[in-house]
């Protein structure tokens, strides 16, 4: 008998933590068990954002079970040197759940999974989008950019790693 691998992929933000949960079988395409994104209050405090990316994340965790979760490698570019200090405290939450719950995470770039999906490394978070649309047959206007992107997250890595074979 062979066993079911889900791997979860995250796409972590204070505005939207995107989410996706895709199942593998052996000779089967790659199914999406869950997928969505989490989108704390504009004007809720600091703690109060990461407290509800903590619940939901939770419960995600809890109701899925995930073998594996993929979360998207801190990015920082000069120009923007706060975006790497507010998006560590998402990150953080999300790997405080994960040991919480004895998930093993790991960690890709954007770039590499991008490559491993469409071939282009540069390709555009609407250029990804329609990949995974396509990928797992579903319509595009349906994903946000944080989903596909989790979505993408789980894909690539499990791609990456040969789960498919």
């Amino acid at each position: 008998m062979t066993l079911a691998r889900r791997v979860m992929g995250i796409d972590p933000g204070l505005k939207a933590t995107g989410y996706g949960v895709v199942e593998y079988l052996p000779q089967a395409r790659p199914q999406t068990i869950e997928a969505g994104s989490i989108e704390p209050k504009a004007k809720a405090s600091l703690a109060e954002k990461l407290l509800k990316i903590h619940g939901h994340l939770t419960d995600i965790i809890d109701r899925q079970k995930p073998d594996i979760v993929v979360l998207e490698k801190l990015y920082s570019h000069h120009a923007h040197p706060m975006t790497a200090a507010v998006m560590g405290h998402a990150r953080g939450v999300i790997c405080l759940v994960c040991a919480q719950k004895a998930v093993e995470v790991v960690e890709e770039s954007p770039k590499r999974i991008r490559k491993a999906l469409s071939g282009n490394g540069n390709a555009s978070k609407e250029q990804t989008r329609r990949v995974v649309a396509d990928f797992l047959k579903i319509d595009p206007a349906k994903l946000t950019l944080d989903t596909s992107d989790a979505l993408a997250l789980a894909l690539g890595y499990a791609g990456m790693i040969r789960f498919l074979r």
